[in-house]
Order: C-alpha cells, then structure tokens, then sequence
C-alpha cells in the first residue's frame, strides 16, 4: 500500500472501527498527516497570523507550546475521527482490542505500549476482528 492508497482508506473508512488496517495503511497515514499539519501550521503562523508558537528556555528546563491557527484546528477536526478509528483498526490487526488506545492517556508507558502494538506485525489470516488486510487488498 502506497501512501495514496493509505489516505484514500483512512477517509474512505472515515468512522470505521470495525476490521482490521495493515502497518503500512497506519505509518502512511501518520507521516501524511505529520506533513499536512506541518504545511498547515506554517501557513497559519506566516500568512495567516493565526494560531501561536512560542519556545522558552531557563530554570534548568525548556518549554514549547503550539497554539494551532484556524487552518491547523480545522484539519484536527476533520481528521480526529478517522484517526482514532484508524487506530483501533490497527490494534485489531494485532489482536488487540480497540479499547487499548486508552492508554495513550498513560504518559510514556502507554505510549510505549501502543508504540510497540503499531509496529508489530498482524495476525497472519483470519482473527476475530476480520481477515487479513494484506491478503484480502
């Protein structure tokens, strides 16, 4: 799967948390929205002077805060949704529920853990979330 075929997916899926998505449907998507975001926030802050970026520095720590502008809140919304779904899709080619996305509330540990969940390979055929997505594309 191209990342074309990635993003034509996650929207065509857009509330979809039924079945299963592949690694390479979920890392495509990631970077695609990594660079719309990025496109995105630098429009607001340079063109439109919407949205904040500030970086400070001092008392043994650094600090950054990224207030997003109208066009970088609007793509969150649009794509909050399908994100999320997209993810429990991906827990499920694992064999995990999509309920596991909680623990993204869990600082770092729980980031690890569905860091590592991402990266792992599918279930070979069928599990009981659906077939094989690298087989039934």
């Amino acid at each position: 799967m191209n990342m074309i075929q990635a993003v034509k997916s996650v929207f065509s899926n857009y509330a979809t948390f039924s079945g299963r998505a592949s690694r390479s449907e979920f890392w495509w998507w990631v970077l695609f929205s990594i660079i719309v975001s990025g496109i995105l926030t630098y429009i607001d802050l340079t063109l439109l002077g919407s949205g904040d970026l500030q970086s400070t520095a001092g008392d043994g720590g650094i600090g950054f805060s990224l207030n997003l502008g109208l066009l970088g809140g609007l793509w969150t919304l649009a794509t909050v949704l399908p994100a999320i779904a997209l993810g429990a899709r991906r827990l499920h080619d694992v064999g995990q529920s999509g309920w596991m996305l909680l623990l993204s509330i869990v600082p770092l540990l729980g980031w690890i853990v569905l860091l590592v969940f991402t990266c792992k390979r599918g279930s070979a055929g069928t599990n009981r979330f659906g077939a094989d997505p690298i087989t039934t594309t």
